[in-house]
């Protein structure tokens, strides 16, 4: 019996983006974020477009998006391909997404913690880690946390 690879677009967020399978995603985040804490106990799927406040910004997809139940949202990509500048797109949407937070007279604190979680096929980003960046390595995974 063949199986459809769960690095595919498809497979990927049908197996982490499904109201059906929310199960399976607070499994994984409390695995790869929480270090098996079982942390998260609730989350919401949300709608994954993430659009321009103007037309001439960029509009974005995530593969999945959620948000906890303590307010932070999480947003997740799977990438196979090495596509140039692909580490500057992960980080144009995390700033992004986390910008449009606050509709405007909106004060900062109202802004909700993010995680981004980018899971690639290749190594991402082979560059030393900026100081003042937290890093957390596990075999071949890296976990960033960048101060927002």
């Amino acid at each position: 019996m063949k199986f459809i690879s769960p690095k595919t677009d498809f497979a990927f967020k049908k197996i982490f983006g499904s109201i059906h399978s929310q199960n399976i995603l607070i499994s994984f985040l409390n695995a790869i974020v929480y270090n098996n804490q079982n942390i998260i106990q609730y989350l919401k799927i949300i709608n994954p477009y993430n659009p321009g406040v103007t037309n001439t910004i960029k509009e974005s997809y995530f593969d999945v998006k959620a948000l906890l139940y303590n307010g932070s949202t999480v947003i997740i990509e799977m990438q196979i391909l090495n596509v140039e500048y692909f580490e500057k797109r992960v980080i144009y949407n995390l700033a992004k997404a986390y910008g449009n937070q606050l509709d405007t007279g909106q004060g900062y604190m109202m802004l909700q913690p993010f995680i981004a979680l980018t899971i690639a096929d290749f190594v991402l980003f082979e560059k030393t880690v900026e100081e003042g960046d937290r890093r957390q390595e596990t075999g071949d995974r890296r976990k960033i946390t960048w101060g927002f």
